[in-house]
């Protein structure tokens, strides 16, 4: 991965929050595989600062961060209470026609860090709605309601709608091979799948803040997720 400049993923900030758009392939808090993490870019600028929630590596999109202690504790009790409300964007497998659908079903987490459905899980909720679909996709949106370990990708597989290139979760990648007629192969090439990481995307994130100011914030596409839909509409 190029170098990334922590300046560069501030959406917005103010006396007390920070709203970054994460790449994708970069961890939020520290991990033994990663050689750098959201946190330690943070801190390296606002050495008291703490992350309020956290988002999978491979997912991009809007992250919360507090510039102090008082901020970070208020923000985890609207977490605690859900009174935060978070859309994420998902392009997933098939056709579908969600509607504000809602999926109760509960989830456990197994021994790899997984999480499945499960009858004597935790409850869970999320709430689906389908934005555009394509010829073999949809792009839907989801709303989780409570914070469980991949809920959103556990819940959509257990949809039949795994999101393109979870493998994890059932996900299956997406080549322009299988969109395009009469797509030719260079000689001696192999085909990459039009994105190469799952197609999820924190979108916006929106609470009544500290001092009483609403906050709303969405963080743009970036280039490889606006290059799939684009990919995806083009030979609907």
């Amino acid at each position: 991965m190029a170098q990334i400049r922590f300046q560069n993923l501030i959406i917005s900030e103010d006396e007390n929050h920070i709203f970054l758009n994460k790449p994708a392939g970069i961890s939020t808090l520290e991990d033994r595989f990663s050689p750098i993490n959201i946190l330690q870019m943070a801190k390296a600028v606002y050495p008291g600062c703490q992350i309020c929630h956290r988002l999978d590596k491979e997912t991009s999109g809007v992250l919360l961060v507090a510039k102090n202690s008082d901020t970070y504790k208020f923000v985890s009790k609207l977490f605690e209470v859900r009174k935060v409300k978070k859309i994420y964007h998902a392009v997933v497998d098939g056709l579908h026609d969600f509607k504000n659908f809602r999926n109760d079903k509960s989830l456990q987490q197994t021994g790899r860090g997984k999480s499945r459905t499960s009858n004597i899980g935790k409850e869970s909720t999320t709430i689906f709605t389908t934005l555009d679909t394509y010829r073999y996709h949809s792009l839907v949106e989801c709303v989780p309601m409570t914070g469980r370990t991949h809920q959103i990708r556990a819940h959509l597989q257990s949809m039949d709608a795994s999101i393109l290139g979870d493998r994890e979760y059932g996900g299956k990648d997406v080549f322009l091979s299988q969109l395009k007629k009469r797509f030719n192969l260079k000689k001696f090439t192999e085909e990459l799948p039009l994105i190469k990481r799952m197609a999820l995307h924190a979108f916006s994130i929106e609470f009544k803040g500290i001092n009483g100011v609403n906050h709303k914030v969405t963080a743009q596409y970036p280039k490889d997720f606006a290059v799939l839909l684009k990919s995806l509409a083009k030979y609907r």
